[in-house]
């Protein structure tokens, strides 16, 4: 790829992105998916979106709605107690 784009290119082992343990099927076939439409967006030019999962299609998603914005996080929402039961610390 970086012969062709000129763009520099690395190898990101699904696993260690997510640091939860040796990726699934379902974990391989999807960054499949997102490499394979990655490169779509990119063939076509569209180096302004970013791949996202949306049900069980992947989609592209414009960089400005990405970014758009702060989100915040609830500190009281199920994700952070779940979080904080399995020991994952906030620094607080």
């Amino acid at each position: 790829m970086e012969k062709l784009t000129g763009i520099e290119s690395r190898v990101t082992v699904l696993g260690h992105l997510q640091r939860g343990g040796s990726p699934t099927p379902f974990d391989r076939i999807l960054a499949t998916r997102y490499g394979v439409a990655a490169i779509d967006l990119a063939a076509a030019g569209q180096f302004d979106n970013v791949v996202s999962l949306e049900g069980e299609n992947i989609v592209p998603v414009p960089l400005s709605e990405v970014a758009k914005g702060i989100r915040n996080v609830n500190v009281e929402g199920d994700l952070v107690k779940a979080a904080r039961k399995i020991g994952i610390s906030f620094g607080d």
